[in-house]
């Protein structure tokens, strides 16, 4: 039986322990609970008789574990010693419900070392009950560079001009293991379709990743590494401006525009020359001329020969 619930769900999941399981020593159905990582984790188990004065003992893995234990209203939470160290603080009970012999508890902020067999046993009832519970605790995707080595690492990534309306990203995964699994991704979360190139070599793949970007796609896109096995995710991200699709003809348009600008620049200098000497012509030649000068008027009187 598989129960995958958090507390919002405790209730459905002890509804179906009452109801759809039993157990017993000579062959307990297992009951299967599956959470994520960080959450809390509801183990089921029940019996038909009251609680409150009676002994109930969850362990883990065939008894290597103390998880809770219940005895006549002691505890692990209120006295009781006994617990291992790595469930202390971070298992509960239902008081209020041992009356209706709910023996269920919930483990907080689970790790993945959480993930295994629990037993829940009622030693002092007759017949003895034993209930099988598995919890299966699954990765929360995180980066786990500084907790796991194996964790691949930051992708690579650069931008290659191909033509004038297209561009080139190029991302590595280099030297990872377990092999991840590399994706191109736009800034709104869609993948863009690539073919990986993948190298195996030392016991570590490299993997490149090739994508196409038009004048018509640009943006933040990601590359993203992501190894399930272990939980790892991390990424790379690299802007496509739209600028980029505009320097190749750009580059072009300036240096005409440029050119052009300094011929038409040219060309009013040089009317406005012309018409500046033309100007000072015609003032030279429409003077009057006096005194015998012929550069206009004297300022001596003429002397007799």
């Amino acid at each position: 039986m598989f129960c995958f619930c958090g507390l919002k769900a405790h209730f459905l999941c002890f509804l179906a322990l009452v109801f759809g399981t039993s157990g017993h020593e000579n062959g307990p159905e297992v009951v299967t609970v599956v959470v994520s990582e960080g959450s809390d984790a509801f183990l089921p188990c029940s019996v038909s008789t009251s609680l409150v004065q009676e002994l109930f003992d969850w362990r883990k893995d065939q008894n290597k574990q103390d998880v809770f234990m219940y005895e006549n209203y002691s505890h692990y939470n209120n006295g009781l010693i006994g617990q291992h160290d790595q469930f202390k603080g971070r298992v509960s009970h239902f008081q209020q419900q041992l009356q209706f012999g709910n023996a269920s508890i919930v483990i907080r902020n689970t790790t993945i070392s959480d993930g295994g067999n629990y037993t829940c046993h009622f030693p002092n009832l007759e017949p003895e009950q034993i209930f099988s519970i598995k919890l299966v605790v699954r990765y929360s995707l995180k980066d786990r560079r500084r907790e796991n080595a194996r964790a691949a690492p930051k992708p690579i990534v650069w931008l290659v001009k191909d033509t004038e309306d297209q561009v080139q990203l190029h991302c590595v995964v280099p030297g990872a293991f377990p092999k991840p699994e590399v994706l191109w991704k736009e800034s709104n979360g869609d993948i863009v379709p690539a073919e990986p190139q993948v190298l195996y070599r030392g016991d570590h793949y490299y993997i490149t990743l090739l994508i196409t970007v038009t004048a018509t796609n640009t943006g933040l896109f990601h590359c993203v590494a992501t190894q399930e096995e272990i939980g790892h995710v991390i990424d790379a991200e690299i802007r496509v401006p739209d600028k980029q699709f505009k320097s190749s003809y750009g580059d072009g348009v300036l240096a005409g525009l440029f050119c052009a600008g300094f011929v038409t620049g040219a060309s009013v200098v040089l009317v406005l020359c012309v018409l500046y000497v033309r100007k000072n012509y015609i003032k030279k030649v429409s003077a009057p001329k006096t005194n015998g000068s012929c550069n206009g008027e004297s300022s001596q009187p003429l002397q007799p020969l």
